[in-house]
């Protein structure tokens, strides 16, 4: 009569039936990525070539959950509880509140992955109607008397507040004071009509309701509202813009509770992988990768660029003086509406 197996042995055969096997199907994963109004027509890109990316590398189906609206909106969704495995914003302030609302990501969160955390790059450019009527040229056209200006609201929406910070800081840089910049920022938003949550409904109010003369968006967003809505637009590169980085970040207060921290970081180091930097570039972002920059150069013109570091210290300090409840643009609006 042959022994019957010792414990030791059916435990060993067990952990031998739960190790990954080479070609065996690994149980399907889910990943939330939370981000800004204007980037679900790249992520969507993004998202089909990370999954078959994934099966190849490691045998295991994802799927892959995208949730967009105005930047800060998001944040604050994910820091009152909904479970974004990674953010991936337009600005680094909004990153920086899931640190401070709760420790969700580290405080050196930005260090952990290149260029400050940024895969890609955007600036801010002013998308006009076809033939320029109005003959917008730079952001201090946009503060004539009579013109119709179309900008998100800088309290919701990152695309919002680079408008804002672009406009001044184009000033500062050209050699005027903050408190000409200051003036020039109040003659821009007297002449917003509506101030929309996010990106994507600025670009609904101009594109769909023609309202407004010019909208200011990301040079990015301007070609898919061609492609949407007709050729009846065409952007205007002021003088001197913004560049507008792109922050990701693994959650990981989240990816340690649902065990998603391999597939959250492989998903983020993604973008910068050739395919991933290909994909950003189709979809009018600026990518990092000095080489996939050069294949798609023609359609990036060079313009002289500011950062929100060398003008207004740091999105930390910019958040505190200007859009924090009271400070400089809430003082701008309430100039603008006494206009």
């Amino acid at each position: 009569m042959s022994a019957l197996p010792s414990r030791r042995h059916l435990l060993g055969a067990a952990a031998a039936l739960a190790m990954p096997w080479p070609g065996r199907a690994q149980p399907a994963q889910t990943l939330l990525n939370v981000s800004y109004d204007v980037s679900r027509e790249f992520y969507k890109g993004f998202n089909a070539a990370f999954a078959a990316h994934w099966k190849k590398t490691a045998g295991q189906d994802v799927t892959l959950n995208q949730s967009h609206g105005g930047s800060s909106r998001q944040a604050r969704s994910v820091a009152d509880g909904l479970e974004a495995d990674v953010i991936t914003m337009n600005q680094h302030n909004d990153i920086d509140m899931l640190h401070a609302r709760g420790g969700l990501v580290p405080a050196n969160w930005a260090t952990r992955l290149p260029h400050n955390a940024s895969p890609t790059t955007s600036v801010s450019v002013i998308l006009v109607r076809r033939g320029n009527p109005k003959n917008i040229r730079d952001w201090t056209d946009l503060g004539r008397p009579g013109l119709s200006v179309i900008i998100p609201n800088p309290k919701t929406s990152g695309n919002g507040r680079y408008t804002y910070l672009a406009a001044w800081g184009a000033g500062v840089k050209a050699g005027v004071s903050h408190e000409a910049a200051r003036a020039l920022v109040t003659r821009i938003f007297a002449n917003v009509p509506v101030l929309d949550g996010g990106g994507r409904g600025a670009t609904t109010t101009f594109a769909q309701r023609n309202l407004g003369d010019a909208l200011v968006t990301f040079e990015s967003e301007a070609p898919l509202i061609t492609r949407e809505f007709g050729d009846g637009f065409e952007p205007v590169y002021p003088a001197r813009t913004i560049l507008a980085e792109n922050p990701v970040s693994v959650v990981d207060r989240v990816v340690d509770r649902r065990g998603t921290r391999k597939l959250a970081e492989a998903y983020l180091q993604h973008l910068y992988s050739p395919e991933g930097q290909e994909i950003a570039a189709r979809h009018n972002l600026r990518p990092r990768d000095p080489k996939v920059l050069a294949r798609f150069a023609r359609q990036f013109p060079k313009v002289a660029t500011f950062t929100v570091d060398e003008v207004f210290g740091g999105w930390t300090r910019a958040q505190q003086e200007h859009f924090n409840d009271g400070g400089l643009y809430d003082q701008v609006i309430l100039a603008a509406k006494g206009r």
